[in-house]
């Protein structure tokens, strides 16, 4: 089970943060990743950290946002700053490659110009 949380309506420029709660099963060991969908486009990954800490980011977001997890707490975080409009999506965490029958509801980032 994956449950997205923090999303939120921000300026353009501004700073949020979000979070995914995972069951240990799915996050034990696994690489994690955060997703966005836009509408009317694909998923896409934009964030992605192993067990051990190491993170990569598409080159959209690379130096705006900062994937981060807590290995005791089965969480995964991504802190995202100077977003941008074209940031608005739905954001959902995953493994990476994704769990198809794990998918959340997700978590709104809006971001106003």
């Amino acid at each position: 089970q994956l449950v997205e949380s923090g999303g939120g309506l921000v300026q353009a420029g501004g700073s949020l943060a979000i979070s995914c709660t995972a069951s240990r099963n799915i996050f034990h060991g696994s690489i994690m990743g955060w997703y966005r969908q836009a509408p009317g486009k694909e998923r896409e990954l934009v964030a992605r950290i192993t067990w051990h800490g190491d993170a990569g980011y598409a080159d959209s977001v690379k130096g705006r946002f900062t994937i981060s997890r807590d290995n005791a707490k089965n969480t995964v975080s991504l802190q995202m700053s100077s977003l941008q409009p074209e940031d608005t999506a739905v954001y959902f965490c995953n493994t990476n490659p994704p769990l198809r029958i794990a998918w959340g509801q997700g978590t709104q980032v809006t971001v106003s110009s």
